[in-house]
């Protein structure tokens, strides 16, 4: 793939006029991302996708990715807030909720102090929510027989932040030479012992139960993004039986759907797995601009060879994919009767060029070194090798499309029907024009004003502890305290 120089500037998709045009964009930049009109007959986004869920059928491959919510009761309870981004999920159109909310199996294990906790005691609040979104889903389609909802089960991991948005209470699955000092991991006490993973284990069957009770049609094992689950995916360093070989590695994932099925629970199972990871990045100091954080460069892993600190990439240079184990785990899921695996990749706290793609960093982030479409491509085409192998019966969701803006209902719609993957997930496209997808394979006309620009602030408000949404377009978020608040802190980093 090029690796096009941010200083010759990515190009501004807004400007790009026609389909014609952006392929000619994808042929200079030497990527491979296919794309066809959607009004080319029945899109391939409305056709029921190929999976039963809880006994439903999805009415559409329209998927709506899992979001870290910042704005929760300290309880793990739910606000206004998160119902209205519950009901949006309804009125979007997408018929499989692909986790909608990334939910904590227990208090210590939050990413941050206002995330919702899947507890007995928040079970009747988070039940009302898919209550909200089913009623908005019928009240615009007629029904919300063909929607099914899944929960994301979740620990952070070395992102615990429980108790204080500024505080890491880091605990991990083993100690990372790059990553240790930036999460403040000091001691091995802060390793999850195997006597703790048991518990913890016991803690995902528990809420596993609960998101069954709470009307969950699935639920989703998170193996993503440098949380804990994924995070034991490279413990290849780990000594015992959660480390070491692929067999320990993924131990967790199967003594918790074990766990599942022992409890009677009927509740269908999913994964959203990170298939690919990289090395961690950091602004390049050297390429820094006035108000402009440097470009996003690999940290120093000379000394560290092999690599055996991830997931997904290769040991001997871990800036490129090696998707063998991931093949291995699309498999274990076959195996294991998982229905759903939901893809992305890298982690948003260490690399999140890999999966958000943007020209405008968040808070904590680095400018690309090349146009952004070339991350959305690597990904696209990293799912279509994984979904040429992978096991009958296991539906895949393919991540990473909303850089393309206009263009992506053209290239989700080529690649559902070059059967690249079984379904499209979009997540912060959703926070500012959730219909967008659902629009395009009716063959309405999109709102432009209204499509995701990448402008990151999602990201940024909840990385200086305001609650997430998208401020840029969103006006319930515009006319908020929140705002003028992000506003002044973006104003103080020169952005």
């Amino acid at each position: 793939m090029s690796n096009t120089s941010l200083f010759s500037a990515p190009v501004r998709l807004g400007a790009v006029k026609s389909l014609a045009d952006f392929q000619v964009v994808c042929q200079n930049l030497g990527i491979d991302l296919p794309a066809e009109e959607p009004t080319q007959g029945v899109s391939p986004l409305a056709e029921p996708a190929k999976v039963s869920l809880n006994g439903r059928r999805p009415g559409n491959r329209i998927a709506i990715h899992p979001m870290e919510g910042w704005d929760a009761t300290h309880t793990g309870g739910t606000t206004e807030e998160v119902r209205r981004r519950w009901q949006r999920f309804g009125e979007s159109g997408a018929k499989i909720i692909c986790g909608g909310e990334a939910m904590a199996v227990r208090p210590d294990g939050r990413a941050n102090p206002n995330q919702l906790i899947l507890s007995e005691q928040n079970k009747g609040e988070i039940a009302e929510l898919t209550q909200i979104l089913r009623h908005a889903h019928a009240e615009r389609y007629g029904d919300a027989e063909d929607v099914v909802i899944g929960f994301q089960l979740t620990h952070s991991g070395r992102f615990c932040r429980p108790n204080e948005k500024s505080r890491w209470e880091s605990r991990v699955a083993y100690r990372h030479p790059l990553l240790d000092t930036k999460f403040q991991v000091k001691s091995d006490a802060q390793i999850l012992s195997d006597d703790e993973l048991e518990v913890l284990i016991g803690d995902f069957v528990r809420a596993a139960r609960v998101a069954y009770e709470a009307g969950a049609d699935f639920v989703d094992v998170k193996h993503c993004h440098g949380y804990l689950l994924h995070e034991f995916l490279g413990a290849h360093t780990r000594p015992g039986k959660f480390g070491g070989s692929f067999e320990n590695r993924t131990r967790i994932l199967r003594e918790i759907v074990a766990g599942i099925r022992a409890d009677q629970n009927p509740v269908d199972i999913g994964v959203r797995l990170s298939i690919f990871d990289m090395v961690p990045f950091r602004p390049n100091p050297a390429t820094a601009e006035p108000g402009k954080p440097g470009i996003g460069m690999p940290e120093d892993f000379s000394q560290l060879l092999p690599y055996v600190y991830g997931f997904g990439m290769r040991k001997d240079l871990p800036t490129e994919i090696d998707l063998s184990e991931t093949h291995l785990f699309a498999k274990l899921c076959g195996d294991l009767g998982i229905k759903v695996l939901n893809t992305t990749a890298g982690s948003p706290y260490y690399n999140p060029h890999l999966q958000r793609p943007a020209v405008f960093p968040p808070s904590d982030g680095y400018r690309p070194a090349y146009d952004p479409l070339v991350d959305v491509a690597r990904q696209i085409n990293a799912v279509k090798e994984l979904k040429a192998q992978a096991p009958e019966g296991l539906f895949l969701i393919g991540s990473g499309y909303t850089y393309l803006q206009e263009f992506l209902p053209a290239v989700a719609s080529a690649v559902l029907r070059l059967g690249w993957a079984d379904g499209i997930g979009v997540g912060r496209a959703v926070l500012s024009y959730p219909e967008l997808l659902s629009d395009a394979a009716a063959g309405r006309t999109l709102e432009k004003k209204r499509i995701c620009r990448t402008f990151s602030d999602c990201t940024t408000a909840p990385r200086n502890g305001l609650i997430s949404g998208c401020y840029p377009l969103d006006k319930f978020y515009t006319q908020k305290p929140e705002f003028a608040k992000l506003k002044e802190i973006k104003k103080t980093m020169g952005a």
